[in-house]
């Protein structure tokens, strides 16, 4: 009966620290998770610089498999402290934080340089592990002014922007890189990605191939979609959300992995279970 106790009791801290963001532990934890993301991110694009690659390639590569392992643990972590693990496995960010950890471990069987440089930007995917942090950006805590609000809003938004550069960048990195058009690394490739959404459009890079062009295309439309948003209409709406807050935690299900349950609320909203105490 003892080590059933037990057994629960360091399950439940454990769940308290991955999946709770408004325990002071879970903050801490997602704190450092977040710095272990950008790190990682930030690795990965230094390893397509050429010149760093060939000074640093050893330190790099062992911060990669650091970080790797980190999330490995942390993966298994997940499964173990819920009582449903398939609901986590089979859940978007599950697949996530898979795909984001397998690369380095499939780079011992694919030997070619090219399937390399497609691993290094799958590893990319981590980047949205920080989807999971940006939804408790606002939610943490109750907000008593709607300049505070805003903010913490305007700041989720550049986040998401941010992220999107990455991605297309990521993505016009692996399409342009062989092709002489000035894609010579990721962040060179970003730093297109924030001139074209942004319709800056320097003109100092240009994708030359028919299916880059295409992806140019869309970001110069999705830019206008973004820039045309207006201000007003986004005070407004972060106005109207105030009028009908509803105090909510970052309480997870461990059965369905629902979240954002109601202060003190003992039973899961969406499968009915009990939650954490």
């Amino acid at each position: 009966m003892s080590d059933n106790n037990t057994n629960k009791s360091w399950k439940h801290k454990l769940h308290e620290i991955l999946y709770e963001a408004d325990t002071p532990s879970g903050k801490v934890f997602n704190i450092a998770l977040f710095i272990v993301i950008i790190a990682s991110i930030v690795f990965v694009m230094l390893e397509s610089i050429e010149s760093i690659d060939a000074k640093y390639h050893t330190f790099l590569d062992i911060a990669e498999w650091v970080i790797t392992i980190l999330f490995s643990l942390e993966y298994i972590a997940r499964i173990i402290t819920v009582r449903k693990p398939l609901k986590y496995i089979f859940s978007f960010f599950g697949i996530i934080d898979l795909l984001s950890t397998i690369p380095k471990y499939l780079s011992f069987f694919f030997i070619g340089s090219q399937s390399l440089v497609a691993l290094r930007a799958l590893r990319l995917l981590r980047i949205f592990r920080i989807l999971k942090l940006a939804r408790y950006i606002g939610e943490s805590t109750n907000l008593t002014r709607a300049f505070i609000s805003s903010r913490a809003k305007i700041s989720v938004f550049i986040l998401f922007v941010f992220i999107l550069c990455i991605i297309l960048g990521t993505i016009m990195y692996l399409i342009e890189s062989d092709q002489n058009s000035g894609f010579t690394s990721i962040p060179r490739s970003v730093y297109w990605a924030i001139v074209t959404l942004t319709t800056v459009g320097y003109g100092d890079i240009a994708p030359v191939s028919a299916l880059g062009q295409l992806i140019s295309s869309f970001i110069m439309l999705m830019g206008y979609a973004i820039i045309a948003v207006p201000t007003g209409i986004v005070s407004s709406e972060i106005v109207k959300a105030n009028r009908h807050n509803v105090h909510t935690n970052t309480q997870t299900c461990p059965y369905c992995m629902a979240i954002s349950h109601k202060d003190n609320a003992e039973y899961c909203y969406n499968c009915g279970n009990k939650l954490n105490e």
